[in-house]
């Protein structure tokens, strides 16, 4: 399940829902990762722009991934501007066994810093100004890739 909100994210309805859903399918882990907006760098937030169908793409790569070890991913990230201190992306792994989880959960939210195509702004005095030196190329992007 990939879900897209425009601006933050509400963590706790997000999680009790998907812990609802899955409180029935025997799953015996439950591992949320939940990422917030730090204060760094003078910045008075961030802003995202998602290009959703290669996101859909990868996405879909790892919901198989996660089917192979008899496990479920879901994932919410944010759209446009998300202040200090909330969230814009929440992932969870449900599965039978803790430890492919404990090790999905890792191996996803590395994979989606390097890999997702949603492209960071900071929010400084008003202006989206692109994240460049906290920005990861995408593979095989580019003209010449």
């Amino acid at each position: 399940m990939l879900e897209l909100h425009n601006g933050a994210l509400d963590v706790a309805e997000i999680l009790k829902r998907w812990y609802e859903e899955e409180a029935t399918s025997n799953y015996g882990a439950y591992i949320p990762f939940v990422g917030t907006v730090r204060d760094e760098s003078g910045i008075d937030g961030l802003s995202f722009d998602v290009y959703e169908p290669i996101l859909e793409s990868w996405y879909k790569a790892w919901e198989d991934k996660a089917a192979r070890k008899g496990a479920i991913i879901k994932m919410a990230h944010s759209r446009g501007d998300v202040m200090l201190h909330e969230s814009s992306y929440i992932a969870a792994v449900f599965s039978p066994k803790r430890r492919v989880a404990l090790e999905f959960i890792d191996e996803f939210v590395e994979d989606f810093k390097a890999s997702a195509p949603i492209w960071k702004y900071d929010l400084l005095d008003g202006k989206r100004v692109y994240a460049k030196d906290r920005s990861t190329a995408i593979s095989g992007s580019g003209l010449l890739a």
